[in-house]
């Protein structure tokens, strides 16, 4: 062996002694050697300011990570802005997000017709629009957009859940669907209609819709008892599911009332409407209900409130979204620890589609897993029904 060839093996073997040689970071704008910047939009004021609680929840669990030690020793910079709900707004603020503070990401930002007025942006610019608080499913087309994913059980898949429990329980069931007037109540619509199947036609006996802009919906609630249903599926949010349910209750209504898992928040829709008037409501769910009795025990438990008394101290643990927010963190804590220092928007979307992950607070026989042509992350739900303190389980787990 020549000097020259004996000094090149000798190189070669000192970097196989010492594999991180071979690594090299790689980072695009909101990644560092010390930080990862994310960016979200909410609505802290307006309409549906209540579910702002999600996104304060997922600032305290990143709060947890930075005080230990961060990731990979790089802390969490989270950025929330306020975008009222409204799709120009959250326009103007994903922008700043982007090109302003130059988050690496956008995660977990709230509400279809906001998050729809910017997925077109978002995979342009090549920039992760990842967990999209949004149950529409656009959010899992990654030939379309591939930037884009979604995180709790899309509409769709939810209304075919609802549509197998009834044809399965109560086949005979006329039913009145009050939805939001836009892709959230076409798409649970159509989830309903091809779930019921041949039945369709004879089960759906009303349909009506709301504006987000409505003042009331009480001539609404008033056609669809008209209707003559015995069953009520209720796809509306905040204020307009409070409404609902209230309504329903002042005219003396009585149907088998579904509420769709968006709008299950006990704290956040439950109470505004009267507990009392929310009793016998029945949804499906994916994660553990910290108001519920059974899961108050238990290192996941345990933990959850440890966390929540350090770091959300006013949150209100009977609050799904307070749930929800410390669960997506997690799973977001979950995607960049697997990026490890390839900190670039490419890998960060090749990571959220690479998961398989069984997080604390989900249900039992429920997972986060994705792949490259999945990026339905969460696809199964059991039914529960609320008993006027707390969601009680029942039944199977329905999805796939």
């Amino acid at each position: 062996m020549t000097i020259t060839r004996f000094a090149a093996w000798a190189a070669v073997m000192a970097l196989a002694a010492h594999p991180t040689a071979f690594a090299q970071k790689k980072y695009d704008p909101g990644a560092s050697d010390t930080e990862i910047k994310i960016g979200n939009t909410a609505p802290y004021s307006g309409a549906l300011s209540s579910a702002s609680s999600g996104p304060k929840a997922m600032k305290a669990y990143f709060d947890k990570i930075n005080d230990e030690g961060g990731i990979n020793g790089r802390k969490i910079v989270f950025v929330s802005l306020d975008d009222g709900y409204n799709p120009p707004k959250t326009v103007e603020q994903t922008r700043k997000l982007v090109e302003q503070e130059q988050a690496l990401m956008i995660v977990a930002s709230i509400g279809s017709p906001t998050s729809a007025a910017v997925q077109k942006y978002m995979n342009a610019k090549k920039v992760p629009q990842l967990f999209v608080a949004s149950g529409t499913r656009k959010w899992g087309d990654p030939k379309a957009f591939p930037y884009s994913m979604g995180f709790t059980p899309d509409y769709y898949s939810e209304a075919r859940i609802f549509a197998q429990y009834l044809l399965e329980n109560k086949p005979a069931a006329k039913i009145a669907v009050f939805h939001q007037n836009d892709d959230v109540g076409k798409e649970f619509l159509a989830g309903l209609e091809e779930g019921l199947g041949a039945k369709a036609k004879s089960m759906i006996v009303g349909r009506a819709s709301y504006e987000f802009t409505d003042p009331t919906i009480d001539s609404q609630i008033i056609a669809l008892k008209a209707s003559g249903a015995d069953t009520l599926l209720n796809v509306s949010f905040g204020k307009f599911a409070s409404q609902a349910i209230r309504k329903t209750a002042e005219l003396g209504w009585k149907p088998t009332h579904y509420l769709i898992n968006a709008s299950s928040s006990i704290g956040g829709v439950l109470q505004p409407a009267g507990l009392d008037s929310a009793v016998g409501l029945i949804s499906a769910n994916f994660f553990r209900d910290a108001s519920d009795p059974q899961w108050q025990k238990g290192k996941e438990y345990e933990d959850f409130v440890a966390w929540a008394r350090k770091y959300n101290p006013s949150a209100d643990l009977k609050d799904w979204l307070v749930v929800w927010g410390y669960t997506v963190a997690q799973a977001s804590v979950q995607v960049i620890r697997q990026a490890g220092d390839n900190l670039t928007h490419e890998n960060i979307m090749k990571q959220a589609a690479s998961l398989d992950v069984a997080l604390p607070m989900l249900l039992p026989g429920i997972s986060v897993t994705t792949s490259a042509d999945d990026y339905f992350p969460l696809e199964r739900m059991k039914m529960m029904r609320f008993n006027g303190t707390y969601w009680e389980l029942f039944g199977k787990v329905y999805g796939r």
